[in-house]
């Protein structure tokens, strides 16, 4: 018995590849280039086959897919075989395919791309299998295929290459089907509501004055700058306006802004529309739907996601003023003015700034307490104004708007308005908005959109909205742990430009120069030396400690920092914050050996406790400040201490 493994570790990769390319070119010289087959007729598949034997059990069947194992021998051999649908075994044997084409399917290779006809049947095993009658080779696999791929460790490629990921991981592909079908319950829910999905720009005028940065282009024949689209709100509103009461749109979102386990670039989100109702009528949609995922999808309200349970069936509503009040202790209504929030924040060691109000106070205290406690599905709702530039105010309470978000597992999942439906307050919040984003960036290009001014000047009436992403929820209700799970072609830096704006060259090897790179440093300003001596007994205390990073992501609402998740070699993860996402992406430093203080006082940032100092060199060259994080051999164990 002879066993094709052609991905045995001492065969040479370029050896391989060699020895199939000559079979190409024998396949063509004898006349049959697989390259030449046009179509193939299958009528079936391995699960339809698997899921219901009893009827096709002795019928004959065409499959179409690809070679995944071999075993030959002799005169009959056991293929290990997937299509799209899933893997199924196939039995050949010489006496039925012939001769002929025994001899060269005997020369295929692991990753070939074949057609088969023939019945279905039971090994003796009880294994549900397809004994071929007749096999043809469809098309031919130049590079063999991994024979897995190795965990956290080889994320990167699995992410470029997701053509080999789908082939050779089948939880993968499972994840984009699910993927497909919660699209399809969504549209199902929403039209079974009476909502109608439509299709909205991408390519948009105005650069708005929300605080996401946008994509920018250029339009040739017209002569102006675009945008891509950073929501799809305003459009659907219009449509409100015009008499369609009910909309929705599956969309592509774009924002020019950091990456994480949680965001990407472009992302899809739902956003829909519904008059004549309010924020209320959005939870209780909210609710509904997504207790139904739950159940279509994952088959039970209760799922686990990471570890955790989650009960998709029971769902929390606070004010965000109770849900401070709640995980903080402090309380908004105890607060008389705008001085008394910020003391209060200084009590609690939370930074905000020196001119916050009340209601910036609050949304801060939330994001430093409150958010990383709601595991459990909870609606937090009654926003301050001051960061609600679209909802409308509480009749009530002006101070506050009526805005919800949801979120599950400390991760904001939507975001839902009672919609501002009064042309002269929103006219008036909108050039607020711009204004404060051009007093942030002087060169922006932020604009009100006065078209959407004069839309709700028509009438809009009385409307609940709601906006979600579909790629946190896809990861949910998958067990995804990062968004780049769940995107079939993730955001990716090409492997030629890492740390290219460190001016890091990352050469393959066999381009790298024997001779050492010369570096011009004529340009570089340093900072000088410090004249004041430091005490031998004074430096030692400080405790210099190589760090591996196991996860690194960019903080939520801060445009500096990174979160590392560190192994200092004490098999407890250490968390470090550093501001230098304008240096690098958080993508760029996982599986890198740095240096660390580990013994500096945790100091809290964003409402995170930041326990140590990675170490960094920084010039100046040409009056721009340069950055680079201290990275070691990484051949250096996590925890090995520097003296």
């Amino acid at each position: 018995m002879a066993q094709n493994n052609v991905n045995a570790p001492e065969q040479d990769l370029n050896e391989i590849m060699r020895l199939r390319r000559e079979k190409l070119a024998a396949l063509k010289e004898s006349g049959n280039d697989p390259y030449q087959v046009m179509k193939y007729d299958f009528d079936c598949d391995s699960v339809t086959i698997k899921n219901d034997y009893d009827a096709f059990e002795g019928k004959t069947v065409r499959l179409a897919g690809r070679i995944m194992s071999r075993r030959i021998m002799g005169k009959a051999s056991f293929v290990g075989f997937t299509d799209c649908k899933g893997p199924i075994q196939l039995y050949v044997r010489r006496d039925d395919v012939g001769e002929d084409v025994y001899a060269s399917f005997k020369k295929w290779d692991i990753g070939d791309i074949i057609g088969v006809e023939g019945f279905v049947f039971k090994t003796q095993t009880g294994e549900i299998s397809v004994h071929a009658k007749e096999i043809k080779l469809l098309s031919k696999s130049l590079i063999p295929l991994p024979e897995k791929f190795h965990g956290l460790s080889d994320t990167d490629t699995r992410y470029r290459q997701r053509y080999v990921d789908l082939i050779v991981n089948p939880k993968v592909k499972e994840t984009f089907y699910k993927r497909s079908q919660i699209l399809k319950e969504i549209r199902n829910y929403l039209d079974s509501k009476g909502f109608t999905e439509v299709d909205t720009p991408i390519l948009v005028p105005l650069e708005i004055g929300a605080s996401a940065r946008p994509f920018k282009t250029h339009h040739n024949t017209l002569d102006m700058d675009m945008y891509l689209r950073i929501e799809t709100e305003l459009y659907l509103k219009r449509l409100i306006v015009g008499g369609m009461h009910r909309v929705y749109e599956v969309g592509r979102i774009f924002r020019n802004e950091g990456m994480d386990t949680k965001h990407n670039p472009e992302f899809t989100t739902v956003e829909l529309y519904q008059a004549f109702t309010d924020y209320h009528g959005m939870m209780d949609l909210v609710e509904e739907m997504n207790t139904m995922l739950a159940e279509k999808i994952c088959g039970s309200k209760v799922i686990t996601y990471q570890g955790t349970e989650i009960d998709m069936g029971h769902w929390e509503r606070l004010t965000m003023v109770e849900a401070v009040k709640k995980y903080s202790g402090a309380d908004y209504n105890d607060w008389k003015s705008d001085e008394d929030a910020r003391e209060c924040a200084k009590q609690l060691h939370v930074e905000v700034d020196p001119k916050a109000t009340k209601g910036t106070v609050l949304a801060e205290l939330f994001d430093a307490f409150v958010e990383e406690k709601l595991i459990q599905p909870t609606f937090i709702y009654d926003y301050p104004v001051e960061n609600s530039p679209l909802a409308k105010r509480k009749p009530e309470n002006p101070a506050f708007t009526e805005r919800f978000e949801y979120f599950i597992n400390a991760t904001e999942y939507g975001n839902a308005f009672s919609e501002l439906n009064d042309p002269i307050d929103q006219k008036e919040r909108f050039e607020k908005q711009v204004a404060a984003k051009k007093a942030e960036d002087p060169n922006c290009n932020a604009e009100v959109d006065y078209d959407y001014v004069t839309a709700l000047e028509y009438g809009m009436p009385p409307t609940g909205g709601l906006g979600f992403g579909v790629d946190r929820l896809v990861m949910l209700l998958t067990d995804s742990a990062s968004i780049r799970d769940v995107l079939l072609f993730p955001t990716m830096k090409p492997l030629n430009d890492v740390n290219k704006g460190n001016d890091v060259k990352n050469q393959p090897a066999e381009e790298m120069k024997a001779e050492p790179e010369k570096i011009d440093f004529s340009k570089v300003k340093i900072e000088p030396l410090f004249e004041e001596a430091v005490d031998f007994d004074t430096f030692s205390k400080s405790d210099f400690r190589a760090v591996k990073v196991k996860e690194c992501v960019a903080v939520p609402k801060s445009k500096k920092l990174l979160q590392f998740t560190l192994d200092d070699g004490t098999g407890t993860d250490r968390t470090i914050l550093s501001g230098i996402h304008s240096f690098y992406e958080p993508e760029e430093l996982v599986g890198k050996t740095l240096i660390a203080i580990t013994n500096l006082p945790p100091r809290a940032m964003m409402g995170i406790d930041s326990c140590g100092m990675l170490l960094s060199a920084i010039h100046e060259e040409e009056g721009e400040e340069k950055l680079h994080l201290l990275m070691v051999d990484d051949h250096i164990p996590a925890g090995a201490k520097l003296y």
